[in-house]
């Protein structure tokens, strides 16, 4: 459905916990947003699929502590300005939006209070959960309080080609001299191929993930790295993007793909075997065993396959604290279609891509270096998360600087020109469009998604990474020369920011030698 009105003071891409909380608080300070998403049901995101939690603060905990305990597992690489940010401020945020605000239906103990889990590499329990569907109940929270709150219109099957700039796309000779700024975005409105420009005072970036660029992923389909793809082909710096976690326990089975099983099981007890039934992770990290941070896990358990020369290792579930059914009800309902009765028979499980800890370089209030572009969620990077992410802690970060995003752009107004906007042309399409083909489509991605995970996966080396840049820079060219001709798809457009943003992630584990947080090179 297109837009009844040509300019909002805020576009929205995205309408994971990001976007919607960014959405919500610069509507709820007078501001008109609109928020579009590539999706049909617009609770489709990554934030939808999260099961472990979010943080908020326990009853032995601090803000010190927390802090520490980010950093910590960051290897010390983050912005320690915007984790001090979230440890002080990100807990009444949970309270005042999630709890108060979007009545977010998380678990309580006998008495009412709010009950807490404890995760990897965390030293207190300090984490919100709705059963094993935390992100479920958030999304569909946020999302239906989001719709209550004047002023944000939401635009479903609708994906950004591209940022509209004045430098790059207006008609005007002199704006090429001027200071760039962002002026809204093309979109395509996906059941009918059309493409028209929506126009806004300020743009923020809140499309998610990359993990759909790899072989073994957590992420749903559509986390194609699309904020990065369009971020860099305007002049934005992506920051520390060699820096993706994997996630060490994803159900393996040929009949459920992308299925994660929760760190919080192994929180609760569960532990990591080998298929000999040997509980191995003491042997990599005698303190932690199997709560130590993801990236030691997700190579723990590589090795472990390597030896064995199996294609997983086994999770068990008999030795958690909890019944497993009442505390994990979705996983064990999934796991059950599967025949597997979690209660007495281990999950098969393998560690696969599960979050981005680079991104688009922001400061504190979401700004890139453009004019009127923002970014906030997993396709921003404000260093919070270092070297690499504390289990949880991205929805907690993704709900703070969204609000925080969403405050800022309300005092801050980028009053446009109309004669500007005018200079803005419509889409030119070809004059003779290529015929789109499925096939030629999924296996371009197809191999982009191995390539990715052969070479730029959980170990790297100089070689692979060569070949992965070869392979990427020669795929990027091709596809880039067919997307010119072709007629504009959601899949073409997929495609075309996932090779460009495989680029940038193999770049970036080219340049840094050294082996830190979930960037490991064995050379």
């Amino acid at each position: 459905m297109k837009p009844h009105q040509s300019f909002y003071d805020v576009l929205v891409i995205g309408s994971g916990i990001g976007g919607l909380s960014c959405a919500i608080s610069a509507a709820e300070n007078g501001l008109s947003v609109a928020v579009i998403s590539k999706e049909a049901d617009l609770e489709e995101s990554n934030t939808f699929h999260a099961q472990g939690g979010i943080v908020e603060r326990g009853v032995e905990d601090s803000p010190k502590l927390l802090y520490e305990d980010i950093c910590r597992a960051g290897a010390y690489l983050n912005n320690r300005e915007a984790v001090r940010f979230v440890a002080e401020k990100g807990p009444l945020f949970v309270r005042e939006y999630l709890v108060d605000k979007a009545t977010v239906p998380f678990n309580r103990t006998p008495l009412g209070e709010l009950a807490y889990t404890r995760e990897a590499a965390h030293s207190v329990r300090r984490i919100l959960y709705a059963q094993d569907s935390t992100g479920k109940s958030i999304e569909t929270s946020l999302l239906a309080y989001a719709k209550s709150v004047s002023g944000i219109e939401f635009f479903p099957c609708t994906m950004a080609v591209d940022i509209l700039t004045n430098c790059h796309n207006s008609t005007d000779p002199q704006e090429r001299y001027r200071p760039l700024r962002a002026l809204g975005a093309y979109l395509l409105d996906i059941p009918t191929y059309q493409i028209y420009p929506l126009f806004a005072s300020h743009v923020v970036l809140a499309t998610g993930g990359v993990g759909n660029l790899f072989l073994h992923t957590s992420n749903p389909k559509g986390a194609t790295g699309d904020g990065i793809a369009m971020a860099l082909r305007v002049g934005c710096e992506v920051i520390n993007a060699e820096y993706l976690q994997f996630h060490p326990t994803i159900l393996f089975h040929r009949d459920k793909q992308r299925f994660l099983i929760t760190e919080a099981l192994r929180g609760e007890g569960a532990r990591l075997l080998n298929r000999r039934g040997e509980a191995f992770m003491e042997r990599y990290h005698p303190s932690m065993k199997d709560l130590a941070p993801r990236d030691e896990v997700s190579r723990a358990i590589f090795r472990e396959m390597a030896i064995d020369g199996s294609g997983y290792v086994f999770l068990d579930a008999t030795a958690c604290h909890v019944d497993p059914k009442e505390r994990f009800p979705m996983i064990f309902e999934v796991c059950a279609t599967l025949g597997i009765d979690i209660r007495k028979d281990p999950i098969p499980v393998v560690p696969a891509a599960h979050y981005f800890c680079g991104g688009i370089k922001v400061d504190l209030d979401g700004r890139t270096a453009i004019k009127g572009l923002y970014a906030v969620g997993e396709n921003a990077c404000n260093g919070i998360h270092g070297a690499n992410r504390l289990a949880s802690i991205s929805l907690l970060e993704s709900l703070s600087f969204g609000i925080r995003c969403g405050r800022y752009l309300s005092t801050h107004p980028l009053p446009v020109k109309a004669r500007l906007l005018r200079s803005i042309p419509e889409w030119v399409y070809p004059k003779e469009e290529e015929e789109f083909d499925p096939i030629l489509i999924s296996n371009d991605l197809l191999s982009i998604q191995t390539l990715m995970w052969n070479y730029v996966g959980i170990i790297r080396t100089k070689k692979r990474l060569l070949r992965a840049l070869s392979d990427l820079n020669y795929m990027n060219h091709r596809i880039e020369q067919f997307y010119k001709e072709a007629r504009v798809t959601r899949e073409l457009l997929e495609l075309r920011n996932a090779v460009f943003t495989g680029l940038a992630i193999a770049r970036a584990a080219l340049r840094n030698n050294e082996s830190i947080g979930c960037h490991y090179r064995e050379d």
